[in-house]
Order: C-alpha cells, then sequence, then structure tokens
C-alpha cells in the first residue's frame, strides 16, 4: 500500500495543471534528507518556514507606517499572511501547486529589516557588499535559522523567495504567483493603512486610477486579482490583463511619490537611520555583544579564513560586517529601539 505522500503525490499529478510544479518533481534541497511518509516535499518547507522563528518576528517589525499608534496597521507578518492569501488564490484557480506558493509566500520577506525599508537602506550603505532584504531572506533560511543549519528548503521555494520582487524572474508558476500577490497585496493595503492614518482619502486618489482599478479596497483587489487569472488561464506564465497591469503600476508610482518616498508618514524615518548607524557601528566594535547564536557564527566564519591569505584583514571585515547585518536585521522594531536605548541613552542614577 502507497504512504500517504505517494498518495498525495499522485494526486498532484491527476489533478494539478501541466505547468504546475510537482512535488515529486522537486530538484531536491542541498542536504539528502530521507522522504516523510505523510507531508510532500513542498507541504514540509511550509511548515518549517511557519515554524522558524524569523518568522515569528515579522509580527514586530514595520511595513510602512513606523511606529503607528492604533491595532489595525499592517505589521510585516500581516502583510506575509495576505500575500500569501492572494497567491493561494491564483493558485487554486490555475491548478498550480499550493503547498509551494504558499511556502515561498510565507518566506518571502523573512530577511526584512526592523522598519521596514528604511533599515534596509541604511544598512545596504554601511555593508560594503550593499543589503537586500531579497538575498537576506534566502539567507535566512539557507545560513541563520537553526544555528547556521538553516532550513534546507527545495531549490523550487528558495528560487521563489529570491524573485519575488518586480525585477525578480521566479522558474516556477507558483514562484509568479507570489511575485504578483506581493504587488497586489501591499499596494492595496498601504492605500488602507494610508487612509486610516489620515494622509489621504479615498475621493484623492487619481480618477484614471480608480475608473480603471475600482474605488474601494475591496473593488480594487477584485480587480487586480481576476486580471491574472483569466489571463492566466492553461498558460506556461503567469501575466496579468495589459490595462489593469499598466493602470497598477500608475497607482503603485503614485504611492511611491505620496507615500512610501515622502510625505507624513516618512517624518520618523530620520530617526532610524541614525539609530541603525549607531548600532551597527557598535557592534563593529563590539560583536561580542551579539547573543550567543551570532557571535558563534562570526567566530565560525572568522576561523575560516586562512592567516596566509592576503586579504585576510578586508575577509575579515566583510565577515564582520556580514554578521553585524545578519543580527541587526534579525530585530524587530522593539528589539532594536531597546537595544539603542541601552547603549546610548543615559540611564537614570542615584547615590545610596
Amino acid at each position: 500500500m502507497k504512504c500517504i505522500r505517494e498518495q498525495l503525490e499522485e494526486l498532484e499529478r491527476n489533478t494539478l495543471s501541466k505547468y504546475a510544479s510537482l512535488s515529486s518533481e522537486s530538484a531536491g534541497r542541498d542536504r539528502f534528507e530521507p522522504e516523510d511518509d505523510i507531508r510532500p516535499v513542498y507541504e514540509r518547507d511550509r511548515d518549517r518556514i511557519l515554524h522558524c522563528k524569523s518568522f515569528r518576528r515579522l509580527k514586530h517589525k514595520t511595513q510602512v507606517f513606523i511606529a503607528p499608534e492604533g491595532d489595525h496597521y499592517r505589521t510585516r507578518l500581516t502583510h506575509t499572511l495576505e500575500v500569501s492569501q492572494i497567491a493561494r488564490t491564483f493558485a487554486k484557480a490555475l491548478r498550480l501547486n499550493e503547498d509551494l506558493t504558499e511556502a515561498i509566500a510565507l518566506g518571502h520577506d523573512l530577511g526584512h529589516t526592523p522598519f521596514g525599508h528604511s533599515g534596509e537602506r541604511v544598512l545596504n550603505e554601511l555593508c560594503l557588499e550593499g543589503f537586500s532584504h531579497v538575498q537576506q531572506s534566502v539567507r535566512v533560511v539557507e545560513v541563520l535559522e537553526k544555528g547556521g543549519q538553516g532550513l534546507n528548503l527545495t531549490k523550487e521555494v528558495r528560487d521563489g523567495i529570491l524573485n519575488h520582487r518586480t525585477s525578480g524572474t521566479p522558474h516556477t508558476l507558483e514562484g509568479q504567483a507570489v511575485r504578483f500577490a506581493d504587488k497586489i497585496a501591499y499596494i492595496n493595503h498601504d492605500i488602507d493603512d494610508a487612509i486610516r492614518a489620515g494622509l489621504f482619502a479615498e475621493s484623492d486618489l487619481p480618477r484614471r486610477y480608480t475608473d480603471v482599478l475600482g474605488h474601494s479596497v475591496k473593488e480594487r483587489l477584485n480587480t487586480m486579482i481576476r486580471a491574472v487569472i483569466f489571463d492566466s488561464v492553461d498558460q506556461p506564465m503567469l501575466k496579468m490583463e495589459p490595462e489593469i497591469e499598466q493602470t497598477m503600476k500608475g497607482l503603485r508610482q503614485w504611492m511611491f511619490e505620496n507615500v512610501y518616498i515622502s510625505g507624513e508618514a516618512k517624518t520618523e524615518e530620520w530617526k532610524v537611520n541614525s539609530m541603525i548607524r549607531l548600532l551597527f557601528d557598535f557592534y563593529m566594535k563590539h560583536p561580542d555583544e551579539m547573543t550567543d547564536e551570532y557571535t558563534s557564527m562570526l567566530e565560525r566564519n572568522l576561523s575560516n579564513i586562512s592567516i596566509t591569505d592576503p586579504d585576510k584583514e578586508h575577509k575579515e571585515e566583510i565577515a564582520r560586517q556580514r554578521s553585524v547585518c545578519d543580527y541587526i536585521a534579525g530585530m524587530t522594531d522593539d528589539y532594536c529601539t531597546n537595544k539603542f536605548m541601552e547603549y546610548f541613552v543615559p540611564k537614570g542614577w542615584k547615590k545610596y
């Protein structure tokens, strides 16, 4: 009798689109593992991401609004869940692999810094090798989780995480589903949050966009999601109906100009910049102040550099920067603020 995993793999072969990624045909993991008798490989990957520490920390990381006062603004975690929901809608409608789609969606922002893209830009300026939350998300699942062992995910999940940005080119339709879902989710929920914050009203959105996409968040979500599904049925790649896609890009650009790059939502960004710069400099000088998990990984990386290497000093500097970036990027907003307060804000005292 076939085990449950084999039955599920057979169900995929019999029901999914010919363009879907089958669990039984995965390119596999970097390190060999015996197959599970219940869960196919992508389901296992989804579960590993869901249970990892980096995923839990997303609930205390900024999406767009820094330190908002209110319970209903999106965080990086709720953004991730909305991306997952939209991506799974695509997968179900197009008969793609839902487990692979969900695994990519849940893991796509694991490497995001505290305070969102504000923190990402600072680390990119400070680190000689640069910093990107996309590459950091892959680094989280390949290296940083489980004390330096990583999660040993399949190549398809890591490819989808790496290529989820607009400029990315995912090699699976499931990765393409997440790429579309990410943009659709953040454009619409960031508009919703901006309206909640009083930055503008629904009526302030340009009519050239809303007349095409809809006059509410619900209408725009419906329009964009349907435009992907009905243009992608039985196709070897996902695409969005051209007029809707061009209008969506225009609305996205409007959001960049009015919310993401300038405007009231960014008035606190200079403080984030200063705070992370000071913490970066502090940990470069005092790496032993990082947690044992990160100091141990740094020590291992430094020990792998040969004492006869002519570039030894440069490589050691890169290794220290990489470790400090890993540590700061993994912080939540509150943890980052608390560490800044601990190191740089004078404490009250009294003489007994």
